[in-house]
Parts: structure tokens; C-alpha cells; sequence
């Protein structure tokens, strides 16, 4: 997938500094769309911060909580001034009232409907139960912005290899056909770094850094 020298490239990007630009709540608010930018997406407690934090390599950078649904905000990361990571409001076991999660879940498409720097969206998924029917509504809202967009499957450390290559395999076949899916699944950890290197050059490779 990708060589040795291309993943030690994406390494030393990722080694620099990353911070906290920004968060939003209206689409107003939104910077300037002057940097290439990669978006984050998933279901509240598919573990995005984390993994936002293992591929900048920092620890609290984004903020996991132990309340799903916590994000309210599009939340931005800039990489360096060269690149911005993108917390989208997740979506799914959220302890706010209905008008108000919609309000934030609204937030989310209308970033991705109107992103002209936006070079990928990542959806992230449970590795141990694959695409649900609650993600279905992601991938409808990720096709209709016509928003190039790769899975990304989490927590793959709970699986056997065996049972993470199915997962994989089938999840390429669920999404095959679909325009504005990348075609290609990337199994990831948090937790042990599984498929880190690989995110980081899929990211510099989206964004042609």
C-alpha cells in the first residue's frame, strides 16, 4: 500500500507541532478554507479523539470524553499551518435533546456540503461491529456532498487478525458501491498504534503534501 520512504515521510510531518485553532457552532464561524483540511466522522463513541491524538502523536490534544455525544462544535487541529484536521460532531447515543443534537449533526453537513479545501472525510467504525444501520444515514450525508470519504475501522486491537481482515473485506463490499468512497478500508488502534503510519500517509497523500 504504501512504501517504507512514504510512510517515513508522513512520520516527520505528523512529528511536528500540532494545535488547537479553533471551534465552531455556526457554519459562519468557519476559517478560511486556505488550507487543505481532512475531516473526522463517526458515531459518538467510535473513539475519534482518540485516534485524532495517535496520529498527531499527542495525548490531549482532542479531548475524548466519557460521555458520548459530547462534541457540539466542528473543531479544528492545524498541523504546522500546513494542514487542518477536523473533529466533526459525532452522531448516535447523544445525551442532549433531539432539536439540540440536530442542531450540531447539521453543523457536520453543512461543513462537509461547503468545504472546498476539504481533500477527505474519514468515517470512522467500530471494528467489532462493522457498519450499522445508524451509519447508514453518515454515508447517504457523505455521498449527497459528493465528499470523498474512506473507512476507517477502530479498536481493531479487540479483534483476532482473522476476524479484522473479514471485517475489512466485508466493508469493502458494503460500500463498493458507492461513488465518493474510497476503496480502500484501513484497519486502526488507538490503543496499539495498528494502521497509524498508514492513516498518516493516507492523509498526505489525500492532501498531496
Amino acid at each position: 500500500m504504501f512504501d517504507a520512504e512514504a510512510l517515513e515521510a508522513a512520520r516527520k510531518l505528523f512529528a511536528r507541532e500540532t494545535r488547537f485553532m479553533m471551534g465552531c457552532v455556526r457554519i459562519d464561524d468557519l476559517p478560511a478554507a486556505d488550507l487543505p483540511e481532512v475531516a473526522f466522522a463517526g458515531r459518538s463513541n467510535v473513539g475519534k479523539s482518540s485516534l485524532i491524538n495517535a496520529v498527531t502523536g499527542r495525548t490531549h490534544l482532542a479531548r475524548a470524553s466519557n460521555e458520548p455525544g459530547r462534541t457540539r462544535e466542528v473543531n479544528f487541529f492545524v498541523l504546522d499551518e500546513v494542514l487542518r484536521l477536523v473533529d466533526l460532531p459525532g452522531y448516535g447515543f447523544a445525551k442532549v435533546a433531539r432539536d439540540a443534537a440536530r442542531k450540531f449533526q447539521n453543523l457536520g453537513r453543512d461543513y462537509l456540503r461547503g468545504r472546498p479545501n476539504l481533500k477527505r472525510a474519514y468515517l470512522l467504525i467500530d471494528a467489532r461491529h462493522g457498519l450499522k444501520k445508524v451509519d447508514e444515514e453518515a454515508l447517504e450525508a457523505l455521498d449527497v456532498a459528493a465528499v470523498s470519504y474512506q473507512i476507517i475501522l477502530t479498536k481493531a486491537d479487540k479483534l483476532k487478525p482473522a476476524e479484522v481482515d473479514a471485517v475489512v473485506a466485508k466493508t469493502l463490499a458494503q460500500i463498493s458501491k458507492r461513488a465518493a468512497a474510497f476503496p480502500r478500508v484501513l484497519a486502526t488502534s488507538s490503543a496499539k498504534g495498528t494502521g497509524i503510519p498508514e492513516l498518516r500517509a493516507e492523509i498526505v497523500a489525500a492532501c498531496q503534501l
